[in-house]
């Protein structure tokens, strides 16, 4: 029987139910992380190995190799060197690595410079001069004797977003271009500003020499062929000339940013963007005035293959596709010259995001049966405390005033976030430039900090101004806000709290050091390498970010937590609270889009994107606030723990500017 003097906390039954949500989450990790592995490695038929370039300029690039085993010395196979896009590391598209892989080629997935593990950049413009890193890795994957079962002849590039960008700026470069000079504006500036002249004048010749002197041939390009996903911006004669590559490319039909394209739409039938890259691999007399979606062009022996894809999705779902991910698949297979033994159809990719899922969900799960296991600890067991009695069941004067609250709540969180978009420029400026500094490095999530700061700010003064003018008159007490501790208590639950994130990390790095994967689902993911020095950049966010987080337990626990409410209902509100604003403006903009074929925040758009990660969050964060406060009984614990979990989640998934020195 239970000890009626405990808190129910510590009482038995609460410890047998955390040693089964325990187990539970332990063995989702290890189902999913070993699935994962097993998905990734074609059970078995390929090898995954991470390993670190270092790069010019005291830079690196962090890598992902995966080599099938028949791959040797005697039998070099085709090698993909696959970039992201923008704010995303190499693991978001194994899609393309393990489809590709189990297709009998070599692949190297790249962090992008500034994103992942792989260091900042000091060239203010990384795509062009290095490819966010394909650049050095092409190289070295063309010279070294290391990668001995490589066919240095038919090496190729795919990216996505960013990342295609990067693979098409690798194709120019390794095609021979030469930048153009500074009264251009378009020479390479390093970091202190100075230009870097390109080698294009030459010396006039006579009509003797003319005669009598034929032009070098140009050596083969190093990249033979490259897939360009969702990106035609830099789809210029410029850039397109020199390249001496098959190229391929796929752009979503509805893409958010197609705006921006010279025809303000996505449809690459007649767009100049798609028409430029196939006629830079035609003859000026075959030229065509529009393109056929899918059809070849050109001849793959002679590098001048064109194909151009518009599947039908949007840009963040677009590398996510079957359709878009085979349409890579059968590019890289005929430019190789590979035997088409499964068709692109077959794809096994999405099994290892199902099992990355079950990682994620376990690990996310281990945290509370992990901390209420740590409470009854001597070190912790004084810091649960009995549950506070919940409000009383408002009348209706005071449901009128919930929701009022709650719907200006949603609104300002909505409004706000582009707001604190616009103002990352002024209080962050160096980051928002994309140049190296330790004051606030992370230009997206400077943003959501803003946001985050304000939207806390506001929380607690509406949660004030409730109880000191409402709440208090109508016999809510002090005692059931939970707010109630003192400072000795404070540091043992931060103590507490940093345990129990130790521990999810702990378990992060193992599943990633045993399996090789990490916890992910799509846009949402715990990534396990990153610099170490984003340890000193954490220390920079949590302090403010915890302003919001703290604003949100209170809220959740001393505002939302009424008698005689069901706990799911009173947890589905406030989940809904705490992510509806966000996901208002994902409503906005893409009502505009379907209504207007523009979204409505337009030079906004990629930092709307981030929130497809940030909203799934910020649903679950009222959940574990909600449970830690009943373990403690306090509202402390809760925001300290999620602090330091899901910021960390961020930061080590996004774009960040560390300096090099």
């Amino acid at each position: 029987m239970s000890d009626p003097t405990l808190p129910p906390a510590l009482s038995a039954e609460p410890r047998r139910r955390s040693l089964r949500l325990l187990s539970i989450s332990l063995a989702l990790v290890t189902v999913g992380s070993a699935g994962a592995y097993f998905v990734k490695t074609d059970f078995g038929r390929v090898d995954v190995t991470g390993f670190t370039l270092p790069t010019q300029d005291g830079q690196w690039v962090a890598a992902d190799i995966f080599r099938p085993i028949t791959a040797t010395g005697k039998n070099p196979v085709p090698l993909v060197v696959v970039c992201p896009g923008f704010e995303r590391s190499k693991e978001t598209l194994d899609s393309y690595a393990i489809e590709l892989a189990r297709r009998g080629m070599a692949v190297i997935t790249i962090d992008p410079y500034a994103q992942g593990a792989s260091s900042a950049s000091r060239q203010r413009r990384s795509a062009t001069l290095e490819g966010y890193g394909v650049i050095p890795m092409v190289e070295y994957a063309a010279s070294t004797p290391n990668l001995n079962f490589v066919d240095k002849s038919r090496i190729g590039a795919a990216g996505y977003s960013a990342g295609g960008n990067a693979v098409i700026q690798a194709a120019s470069h390794f095609g021979g271009r030469q930048l153009r000079p500074a009264r251009r504006n378009a020479a390479a500036r390093d970091s202190s500003g100075a230009s870097r002249k390109a080698a294009t004048t030459k010396p006039r010749a006579t009509a003797a020499t003319t005669d009598s002197i034929a032009p070098a041939p140009k050596p083969p390009s190093k990249l033979a062929a490259v897939f360009v996903g969702g990106y035609v911006l830099t789809l210029t004669d410029s850039v397109l000339a020199p390249v001496r590559s098959n190229v391929a490319m796929d752009y979503a039909f509805y893409d958010e940013g197609a705006f921006r394209n010279v025809q303000k739409n996505a449809d690459m039938r007649t767009a100049p963007e798609a028409l430029r890259l196939v006629n830079s691999g035609l003859p000026k007399d075959r030229a065509v005035r529009s393109v056929e979606i899918g059809k070849v062009y050109g001849d793959p022996t002679a590098r001048t293959m064109r194909v151009v894809y518009n599947t039908v999705n949007i840009h963040p779902l677009l590398p996510y596709d079957p359709r878009s991910i085979g349409h890579m698949v059968d590019y890289f297979t005929t430019v190789f010259g590979l035997p088409a033994d499964k068709p692109a159809s077959s794809q096994l990719w999405w099994l290892k995001e199902l099992f990355t899922l079950a990682a994620l969900v376990g690990g996310l799960l281990f945290l509370v049966p992990f901390g209420a296991l740590l409470l009854r600890t001597p070190a912790f067991s004084t810091l649960a405390k009995a549950v506070p009695p919940a409000l009383p069941k408002p009348g209706r004067a005071g449901a009128i005033l919930y929701w009022v609250t709650f719907t200006v709540g949603a609104l300002l969180a909505c409004f706000l976030f582009i707001s604190m978009v616009t103002l990352t420029f002024t209080v962050f400026p160096t980051a928002s430039a994309a140049q190296q500094t330790w004051w606030f490095p992370q230009r997206i999530n400077n943003a959501v900090l803003l946001w985050a700061i304000a939207n806390g700010l506001l929380g607690l003064l509406f949660v004030w101004a409730t109880y000191r003018w409402f709440s208090s008159k109508r016999g809510v007490t002090r005692e059931m806000l939970g707010l109630g501790t003192s400072l000795g208590e404070l540091g043992r639950t931060l103590l507490l709290a940093l345990l129990i994130a130790g521990g999810f990390f702990a378990l992060l790095f193992t599943a990633y050091g045993v399996f090789h994967t990490d916890f992910r689902f799509l846009f949402v993911s715990a990534p396990a390498s990153f610099p170490r020095r984003m340890l000193l950049v954490a220390l920079m966010y949590l302090p403010l970010f915890f302003i919001f987080y703290f604003a949100n337990s209170v809220r959740v626990n001393a505002g939302g937590r009424f008698a005689h409410q069901p706990e799911w209902r009173s947890l589905l509100i406030n989940g809904l609270g705490n992510s509806v604003g966000l996901a208002l403006i994902l409503a906005i903009q893409y009502a505009s889009f379907v209504s207007t074929g523009r979204v409505y925040w337009a030079a906004e758009w990629l930092f709307a994107n981030l929130l497809f990660g940030i909203i799934p969050m910020m649903f679950l964060l009222p959940l574990y606030n909600r449970w830690f406060f009943n373990l403690t009984g306090r509202v402390y614990l809760g925001p300290m723990v999620t602090c330091l979990v899901f910021v960390m989640m961020m930061l080590t998934s996004n774009v960040c500017y560390i300096p090099l020195r």
